[in-house]
């Protein structure tokens, strides 16, 4: 049985979404297509990110109901990496608060996809 291992978030054009995900993610893409672009992460998984347009069916113009986590070490390493990524100009949709699972912050990439940053558990 295979196991899922490709994310794919719909945005409008892959190839100007690269600088905000190589600098989110430390890395440079494993592919670049003008209309898809690839990231490796860790644990085997692979970030795609593919023009909506492209996409066949089309996708829901509206309504984002999936977030990309960044699960870290602690409350402590949320508030560094909020602070990081506000520094570098990623914008924030919620600033750090306490939730069930620990400190939670929200930023949003170029297309509005949600990425959250909270603690691996407590």
């Amino acid at each position: 049985m295979s196991s899922p291992n490709l994310i794919i978030l719909y945005v409008s054009d892959p190839v100007k979404s690269i600088p905000f995900y190589r600098e989110l993610l430390n890395r440079d893409p494993i592919a670049s297509f003008p209309t898809y672009v690839a990231f490796a992460l860790d644990g085997g998984f692979t970030l795609g990110l593919w023009a909506s347009h492209r996409v066949n069916p089309a996708p829901p113009q509206t309504g984002n109901r999936t977030e990309l986590a960044f699960t870290v070490a602690d409350d402590a390493a949320v508030e560094v990496l909020h602070r990081e990524w506000r520094e570098r100009g990623v914008k924030i949709e919620q600033a750090p608060n306490a939730d069930v699972f620990g400190l939670t912050f929200v930023a949003l990439d170029p297309d509005g996809h949600r990425i959250r940053v909270c603690p691996v558990g407590n």
